[in-house]
């Protein structure tokens, strides 16, 4: 079982260790304040959190390992918007040169030590070399034409919320772009393209519903030991590539749905991936009243239903794209919910615990193994 799970949460982060065959809150910071993404380095062992304060913006904040303290840090900061520039997004919304959320946060390569990137709403794309003492706004993609027909999907404006470094190559790094599609950097950062073909939104109409830089994607992974395996969690569809994102082919016969947030790839297993089924739109609650986790094994052909130790029904726990998370091993999982339920797994979702707490609504897990 990993030792910790990092939660981030609407009132503060929380550190959970395992307490014989439970688990117990170990610490907490910024009681109170709205965590909404944290970071666990296990090149340094650093611990990042990102703060949103309303008013007074978001702040970012860094533990180095053997502190005991947290540490403010620069936050990702946008440079001053040229006067008289135009700047929508595809629904005509003004696109605003100000960070108000840090919506994805990882760390660079094995062979990049002090190197981070950030996603945010607006949907930009930021890097620090100096372990998050400062950051460049990464402009190629800013300025990247195509970005004005991005749109908000969940969030009210275009955000980037999922960040994969490839395993073999540092330079090559892929984004989930809600609603931009899934975009690549092979050069680290100097250039990208936009890649989804086979994806398709069925809220679009049909001379748009297979542009790829109008998919809602809501989650994107990748197999470390096979990484030209991708998965997309899709607004509308489960998406699968095994050609390094190249194409993408749905996944059929998706039970009990085919919407929801999260989605987690076996680091070792190509065919192996888990995902938090919801009822989509207006709604946005389980299927029937009743939380499940779905795994398939077979790139997508079978799902399998795994809900042994989650609640009975009713249980209408919502579970954001980064609230389901996996050990680097691949047994551990664990997942939390909007309604501040936590669930632990050691034997890669077959049998789950419930943590013996309720936690604020939490936006972000982390395992540290």
């Amino acid at each position: 079982m990993a030792p910790q799970i990092l939660a981030a949460t609407r009132k503060g982060l929380f550190t959970l260790e395992a307490d014989g065959r439970s688990w117990r809150i170990a610490r907490v910071d910024f009681l109170g304040d709205n965590c909404s993404m944290v970071l666990a380095d296990k090149r340094s062992g650093t611990i990042y959190a990102a703060l949103e304060h309303g008013h007074f913006g978001v702040k970012l904040h860094r533990r180095g390992a053997g502190q005991t303290a947290f540490e403010e840090i620069a936050a990702p900061t946008f440079p001053p918007k040229p006067e008289g520039l135009i700047d929508t997004d595809g629904f005509g919304k003004t696109i605003p040169w100000t960070t108000l959320k840090i919506w994805a946060l990882e760390t660079g390569g094995a062979n990049e030590p002090g190197l981070l990137w950030c996603g945010t709403i607006p949907g930009a794309l930021f890097r620090s070399r100096d372990h998050g003492t400062s950051w460049e706004l990464i402009r190629p993609l800013w300025d990247e034409p195509k970005r004005q027909k991005w749109f908000g999907g969940g969030a009210d404006l275009p955000g980037i919320h999922s960040i994969l470094v490839d395993p073999r190559d540092d330079k090559v790094v892929r984004l989930g772009i809600s609603c931009g599609g899934v975009w690549v950097t092979r050069d680290g950062g100097e250039s990208f393209a936009n890649e989804g073909n086979g994806m398709w939104a069925d809220h679009m109409p049909p001379e748009a519903m297979y542009d790829p830089n109008i998919q809602d994607v809501h989650c994107l992974a990748q197999c470390r030991d096979h990484p030209k395996q991708l998965w997309v969690q899709h607004h509308n569809a489960i998406f699968r590539s095994i050609d390094d994102g190249q194409t993408w082919t749905e996944c059929k016969d998706v039970k009990p749905s085919v919407f929801g947030f999260a989605v987690v790839a076996h680091p070792r297993h190509a065919g192996t991936a888990w995902f938090v089924p919801a009822i989509k739109d207006e709604q946005r609650i389980p299927v029937d009243g009743r939380l499940v986790v779905t795994r398939t094994r077979d790139g997508g052909a079978c799902f399998e239903t795994l809900s042994n130790g989650l609640p009975e029904r009713p249980a209408y726990d919502l579970v954001y794209r980064h609230g389901l998370a996996i050990s680097d091993g691949g047994d551990d999982l664990a997942f939390a919910s909007t309604c501040g339920g936590l669930w632990i797994s050691s034997d890669q979702g077959d049998h789950w615990v419930e943590a013996p707490m309720r936690l604020p609504p939490v936006h972000a897990i982390r395992i540290v193994d």
